[in-house]
């Protein structure tokens, strides 16, 4: 009998990512295949996936991508990993609806092979049997997973919460999870993200009450602002707009391109005489809209991003509008948002927002709920996933408390590998995993040094010495000439180069000839002689770029 290995690929010691593989011999099967949104840190990349080089070495391995529900975290990394393992890919009806628009703007859609998976109905890919278990998130249609191997019961949770009370009737599913506890459960791989709440986590249903108040003192036009995504929030939004007898507007291409597809697949129920962004909305007084729209995270692109500085060609701020930032602010997003906030508020807008007002839950399961999940599937063995580090140690304590054994409990990270037999689990030697960059059309041309040397660049400035040597004989033809770009201003920059310009100048006359008509060593003293004045002159250091002209 083989053993069993989790690998996960990303989501574990970070948010985002998800990716977790599941083999056994030589069959394997990976849950979720989603991406990270940048920080700050990674100057200019547009997103980030996971690095699946241990996967394209073992492509005959990998019989399917299992999706648990269609946010980006879990499915948005499926373009560009499908350009290189064409492999099954199966979804509930609105993840894969969801899915097909993303795959269409990528060319895959032709080429795709998606199933369509419903909750409560097993199939196979030997040697596994899988099973959707209905959970509650903050999205329809998502599911966990059982996956049954030949050493035992693995449970997947997927993202969740314990929602008795959803928005569109889909019940957390107790029974399923329970009964795969009465028979054995080999292993649980449990969402961390709200691990540090204590309690339980609110129903959608709180928010609706929230917006409902909101909306009733507004006697403006209301902006609010979710994920695309959010489907249950987008139907709170239609139907209280409706009650207060306002029109709805969608707008933004991926709230225009959502909405559609969930109530073309009988998901969301929009009004009929709802309306797109570029209709003709404008004739109706202020107090009778209801905006719909992207940006809460303050995207650059984003409408309401426009908005807000004033710079779009139909929607305009006036005094007395309100505006609702209806999600979480994003770590690493808060002084982006804090930006989008203030330019709302110098347009005159009333601004709502997770600090001080009610208008978001979250969609993840607070402390007791994880409990919950822990007593309902009684797993031998437990691996938290979904989250930072300090997520992941914290989950593990509170399964411990709840009676898992602490030798049982394992924390892994992405690239570890946990190895089950039948008499017992080990960490063994991990395989290459980490990420990869997205930069508009490139993918993965971009690493860890140039992310540094951009971070370089946007702290440091860079200055360039221009100069032209005789390839012969090595005397100086031309130059040197320096330019500056984000080191310093006038006037002292012009003084400080000229002085530069001199330790240049002293350097080539202090080289023999050969290192002179050598560019390479001639670049390298040049840099080194530049580099040591503005440490010692200004206590600076740029980038330095010597260029060379030969003639």
């Amino acid at each position: 009998m083989h053993p069993l290995r989790i690998i996960p690929l990303g989501g574990l010691g970070e948010f985002g990512l998800n990716m977790m593989l599941i083999e056994y011999g030589d069959a394997a099967v990976a849950v979720d295949c989603g991406l990270m949104f940048p920080g700050a840190d990674l100057l200019g990349i547009d997103l980030v996936v996971p690095d699946v080089s241990y996967l394209l070495e073992r492509k005959d391995t990998l019989k399917a991508i299992i999706l648990t529900h269609a946010h980006e975290d879990h499915v948005g990394a499926l373009p560009y990993i499908l350009k290189h393992l064409a492999v099954p890919i199966f979804g509930t009806r609105l993840t894969l609806g969801l899915l097909a628009s993303k795959l269409e703007e990528h060319d895959l859609d032709d080429m795709a092979d998606v199933r369509e998976i419903t909750a409560g109905k097993p199939w196979e890919i030997a040697p596994f049997r899988i099973e959707g278990i209905r959970v509650t998130h903050s999205l329809m249609d998502c599911l966990a997973l059982a996956v049954e191997t030949p050493l035992g019961t693995v449970i997947h949770t997927g993202d969740f919460k314990i929602d008795n009370t959803p928005m569109e009737g889909e019940m957390f599913d107790f029974q399923r999870f329970a009964a795969y506890g009465e028979k054995g459960v080999l292993l649980l791989l449990s969402d961390s993200t709200n691990v540090e709440r204590p309690g339980y986590t609110p129903s959608e249903r709180e928010v609706g009450r929230n917006l409902e108040q909101i909306f009733q003192e507004s006697a403006g036009k209301v902006l609010v602002s979710t994920f695309s995504s959010s489907i249950p929030r987008i139907q709170q939004v239609v139907d209280i707009s409706e009650r207060c007898g306002r029109r709805v507007v969608l707008s933004g291409r991926s709230m225009i391109r959502n909405g559609q597809i969930a109530s073309d697949l009988g998901y969301l129920r929009l009004p009929r005489n709802f309306m797109i962004e570029s209709e003709r909305w404008h004739e109706l007084p202020s107090a009778q809209l209801t905006f719909l729209t992207t940006g809460s995270q303050g995207e650059p692109l984003s409408v309401l991003h426009r908005v807000a500085l004033n710079d779009h060609k139909t929607i305009k701020i006036d005094p007395g509008d309100t505006v609702i930032l209806s999600s979480k602010f994003i770590p690493g997003n808060e002084k982006t948002i804090a930006n989008l906030i203030n330019h709302l508020y110098r347009r005159g807008a009333e601004v709502h927002y997770e600090k001080v007002s009610e208008i978001h839950v979250s969609g993840h399961a607070s402390q007791e709920e994880l409990k919950t999940m822990l007593q309902l599937t009684r797993p031998r063995y437990f691996v938290p996933i979904h989250g930072e580090y300090r997520h992941l140690v914290k989950h593990r304590r509170l399964a411990q408390d709840v009676g898992v054994p602490e030798e049982n409990c394992f924390i892994l990270e992405d690239g570890d590998v946990l190895e089950l037999t039948a008499h017992r689990a080990q960490k063994i030697k991990p395989v290459q995993a980490g990420r990869v960059f997205v930069d508009g059309k490139g993918v993965g041309d971009v690493g860890d040094v140039g992310i540094r040397d951009r971070r370089h660049l946007s702290e440091d400035g860079m200055v360039l010495a221009v100069m032209a040597i005789h390839q012969q004989s090595g005397e100086l033809v031309a130059g040197p000439d320096l330019i500056s770009r984000g080191f310093m201003g006038d006037p002292f920059s012009e003084e400080v180069l000229e002085q530069a310009r001199k330790v240049v100048l002293e350097t080539l006359n202090g080289m023999n000839r050969e290192t002179r008509t050598d560019p390479g060593e001639l670049k390298e003293e040049v840099r080194k002689s530049l580099r040591r004045y503005f440490r010692k002159r200004l206590e600076r250091h740029p980038v330095v770029l010597p260029y060379i002209i030969e003639t």
